[in-house]
This record gives C-alpha cells, structure tokens and sequence, in this order.
C-alpha cells in the first residue's frame, strides 16, 4: 500500500516564515530561474529539475548582490554568505513534497537558499542605485543589530565529537559555550539534549539552560542556520502541544531569536500566540523585552499595542514584564501609566542572561522612562 503522500508549504530554513512562489525577475540575466525574497532578506532561486544546482546557487547570489556580479565573485561561502536548501520542491503547486511524484509526474524541484551577512548586505546596498532614502527600521537595525563572528571552518578530517546527556549537562551547567558549539556542530543531537535539559522543576536552572540554548544557537546558526531553524519549530510544536508541560520553551524561544534576531527575528510575532495562556504570559512578555532590547523594530511590527492594559493585570511578574518590554520598545503612549507605576514598591525577581535580578515595579518604571537612546 502506497504511503499518503504529505503536502507542505516551504519554509525559509532561516527565519522559518512561509517564503511566496518565486517569479520571474523583471530584469533576466540568466533567463532560467525564478526568483523570491523571504521577510528576513533571504533571496531563493528555484531550480525546477533539480539538476542545475550550482547556477540556481550563482542566480541566487547574483540577485542577492543587486545584480553585481564583481560582488558576488569576490564573496566567500560561509563568510560573506549562507546557504540553504529545500528538496521536493513542486514549483507548480508551491508545494514541498514529502515523495518525489505527484499527480503521475515525478517532482525534483529545489529551492536554494541564499542570505548575506550583514556587512556584505550593506555593500550591495551602497552599490545598487538609490532610488529612495533608507527607511527608519533599516537605521534602526544597523544601530541595534550587532552579528557575532562567523563560527571557524572545522577541519573536515577532524575526528567528530559524539554527544550524549550526561555530558551536555554537565556542559551546560557550567556554562561552556565553546565546548556546546563545537559539540552541536559535529552532533546535531547536542540540541535536542539541551532542549530535554529544560524538562526539571528547578526554575533557575531551566532560565539558565535557555539562556545557554540562545547563546550556542546563535553561533552554530553562523554554520548551520537551518539546525536552528528547525530547534525552533520543534519548540513551537511543543508549546501548542496541549497534553504536553511546556517548560522552559517560551523563554528558550525568546532567547534564540534575541540572540540572532537578524536570522530568526520574523518568529516574534508567533510567540502572541501565548499570550492569552496565564502560565506563558509573563514569559511570552518577557521573550518580547528580551528582542525588544536589540530589535525594537522587529517587536513594534507586531500587535504588541494590544498589550497595553497588562500595565493593569493584578499580577505583579505581567505588570513587571509589560513595563520592560514597553520601556525597550519606546512605547511612548504610556509615559503616564509608567510615571503612576514608579511610585509602586512590588518586588519582583527577573531572569537576565539566564540568572534571577531582584527588583520592584517602580525600579523597572523608571528605567523604562530613562530608556538610553530612545525618547518615551
């Protein structure tokens, strides 16, 4: 009996959003491959036949650098760029196939996947003609959007690390980033091991174990970006898995895309999806300060307005939570709710980078009105 064929729609292996059919560019140079442009600034070729890889690669690089191809000849794989691909790719249906026929024809499309890094995103951008000046979310993104270093290639002859449970705890606990990205880089495994490491009824090691799952995906994502992509969707499975305790995964997910939120910064909008949820509230505000912090941009393009009157909820963690998301995001509407909330004396205990902060409500009021760099 044949299996039932599975039918879904392709995902950007960076950001994880749903990527539009690509089309034909307005200018062809190639003349063979359409083209597409994901939210995070990932451009993809499709390759219909599958058996032209390498120019689906050259096209997608090519309309990446604005059509400069001086540009994309000097860059370098890895360094000046990452690559992704996805397979099974029916360019008909839009579709990703999870066999390789449909309908009695055989299906071989790719989608190859190409995303600058930030300095060589600039470069092209200069060189392309200026037919309008720079919006204010792309200032702001240059201003907040710092990029950790492209990770060293590995020597392919190594002998490849295998992890196991005992040993990523132990890792983890300790805080050795270095030895966890090396580890995830040999033995995609090192993750899901992380992620399990979440499961335990200790509150502080769970924040501090998603403060370290942030801080190693952000530097294996400069390699393998889809590893983390797919970490990612694994822990939104998980949190709307009803039958399911969802511990520790809000605020892993929070710390992930706060961490590359150039890469991953268009999951923002689906943590809300928690937000009416008691137990996830405070930690789905939370995650929103904490991207807010280095993309406000990326936080204020959601519906996050309609969080306002949180200022207002009888818990005081929510109230404590709304007010730092707010301050980070430059909510200027609620300059005078902020000054009545900085007379409050609450104490409260928030998590930063992994480890518990005593404070009070009017503390976090105040820092939320003196906001460095950004006028309320």
């Amino acid at each position: 009996m044949k299996g039932r064929q599975v039918k879904v729609a392709p995902l950007c292996p960076f950001c994880g959003d749903k990527v539009d059919q690509p089309r034909a560019q307005v200018l062809r140079k190639l003349g063979e491959f359409n083209v597409g442009t994901c939210n995070c600034t990932a451009v993809y070729a499709c390759d219909a036949t599958g058996h032209n890889i390498g120019s689906a690669l050259i096209e997608a690089l090519v309309y990446a650098c604005n059509d400069d191809w001086d540009l994309a000849w000097e860059l370098l794989p890895d360094q000046d760029y990452l690559t992704a691909r996805i397979e099974c790719y029916d360019e008909i249906t839009h579709q990703v196939l999870g066999q390789r026929h449909l309908d009695g024809r055989f299906v071989r499309g790719v989608l190859y996947f190409v995303r600058l890094q930030r300095e060589i995103k600039e470069i092209a951008q200069l060189r392309r003609p200026q037919t309008s000046e720079m919006g204010e979310g792309e200032k702001e993104r240059g201003e907040f959007d710092l990029l950790p270093p492209v990770e060293p290639e590995r020597d392919p002859k190594r002998y490849r690390l295998r992890a196991n449970k005992n040993q990523v705890q132990q890792l983890a606990r300790r805080g050795d980033i270095d030895a966890l990205v090396d580890l995830s880089l040999d033995d995609s495994k090192t993750l899901r091991f992380l992620q399990r490491l979440l499961y335990t009824p200790d509150n502080d090691e769970r924040w501090w174990i998603a403060h370290i799952i942030g801080q190693v995906s952000a530097r294996v994502a400069t390699r393998q970006p889809g590893l983390i992509s797919d970490l990612l969707h694994r822990l939104f499975e998980a949190c709307s898995d009803s039958a399911a305790t969802n511990w520790g995964l809000v605020e892993t997910i929070g710390s992930i895309i706060a961490a590359r939120p150039n890469i991953y910064g268009a999951f923002t909008r689906h943590l809300l999806r928690y937000i009416n949820h008691v137990s996830t509230r405070h930690l789905v505000l939370w995650g929103l300060g904490t991207v807010a912090a280095r993309r406000p941009d990326l936080v204020r393009a959601t519906k996050f307005y309609k969080l306002l009157n949180l200022l207002n909820d009888p818990d005081p963690l929510v109230r404590a939570m709304t007010i730092r998301l707010l301050g980070r995001a430059g909510a200027s509407e609620v300059r005078s709710r902020l000054e009545a909330l900085s007379q409050e004396q609450t104490p409260v205990v928030i998590y930063e980078e992994g480890r518990p902060q005593t404070t009070t409500i009017g503390r976090l009021a105040m820092q939320a009105l003196n906001q460095e760099g950004r006028k309320l």
